[in-house]
């Protein structure tokens, strides 16, 4: 990852879920954009891919919402619910891989991307940390987490995505499984914060979270995702105060979501999406993308920005 970044700010990708509803493709249900890694897995490739054309040189694994909990209630057994979280990885490796092997001056870094133990409770509370973080073997919290980190390990993601995260302990927690796993691995994280840009979803102030992630080696870039394009610019000098690693920010659109009702409306976007990347870009941003309701048209953008 240092090589990647030592050439300048990393474009991220945008968002899976939005892109494969774009296409007509069916989300509305307990997986989300993860049930496409089966049903139509040509078209989480193109999406990849699509991203990657727009500028993006880190992507992301579909993997967000893929669980072994959550692939069982699904139907599937243990074994089917582990090749399905391996499909993600060698889907994005595989349009990884083309895209190099067409561009071969533009290197190409998967992220196996893990989501927050909210987002397997589908209740919304990814966006405000209300649950208990469990370490304990067998509990639900590491079924959760540690067969997908296992899984993505085994496939050789280059690094980790630990993101839309609302609790410092879940972040601490993750790390660790990682390690544990992988010892030389590398992730970023990026938190859930609320729109004041000083606390975490669940109320964990910004700061201390930033400080430890300045301590912790396998943390190669912090920061946030998932929130409205304005609280970013209140996040960053939060994060900035206290570590002078690479920071990371990929916001939704501005758009606002309504976890009971699992459904968007439009939001004011302030000054615009793309139109504040380059203040980012300034203030430490080293990872820059784009979360929920974000597509290739604003990637390419963002990719513009980071050129010029």
């Amino acid at each position: 990852m240092s090589d990647l970044l030592a050439r300048g700010p990393v474009v991220l990708d945008g968002a899976m879920g939005t892109e494969l509803d774009a296409r007509g493709v069916d989300t509305h249900n307990a997986l989300w954009s993860a049930l496409a890694l089966t049903a139509v897995p040509e078209v989480v490739c193109a999406v990849h891919t699509d991203y990657l054309d727009a500028g993006a040189r880190v992507i992301t694994t579909n993997t967000y919402q893929a669980t072994l909990p959550g692939l069982r209630q699904a139907g599937h057994d243990t074994v089917g619910a582990r090749d399905v979280i391996a499909a993600g990885a060698r889907l994005a490796n595989d349009a990884a891989r083309c895209f190099e092997r067409e561009h071969p001056e533009e290197p190409v870094l998967v992220a196996g991307g893990i989501g927050p133990y909210g987002a397997y409770l589908a209740d919304g509370s990814e966006y405000t940390g209300a649950y208990d973080v469990d370490v304990s073997e067998g509990s639900g919290f590491q079924e959760v987490h540690l067969p997908r980190i296992e899984v993505l390990v085994r496939e050789e993601v280059d690094l980790f995505a630990l993101e839309t995260l609302p609790r410092l302990n879940e972040a601490q927690a993750l790390v660790t499984m990682v390690k544990g796993l992988s010892p030389q691995a590398e992730c970023w994280v990026s938190f859930q914060v609320r729109p004041d840009g000083v606390r975490l979803a669940d109320g964990t102030p910004l700061v201390e979270a930033a400080a430890w992630a300045a301590g912790e080696e396998a943390v190669v870039a912090v920061g946030v995702n998932c929130v409205a394009p304005d609280v970013v610019g209140r996040a960053l000098p939060v994060l900035r105060e206290v570590t002078a690693k690479p920071l990371v920010a990929y916001p939704n659109s501005g758009d606002i979501y309504d976890p009971g009702t699992k459904t968007w409306k439009a939001g004011d976007e302030g000054g615009g999406f793309t139109a504040l990347a380059p203040s980012w870009i300034a203030a430490g941003v080293r990872l820059i993308g784009g979360c929920c309701r974000t597509r290739p048209a604003q990637i390419r953008e963002i990719a513009h920005a980071v050129r010029t």
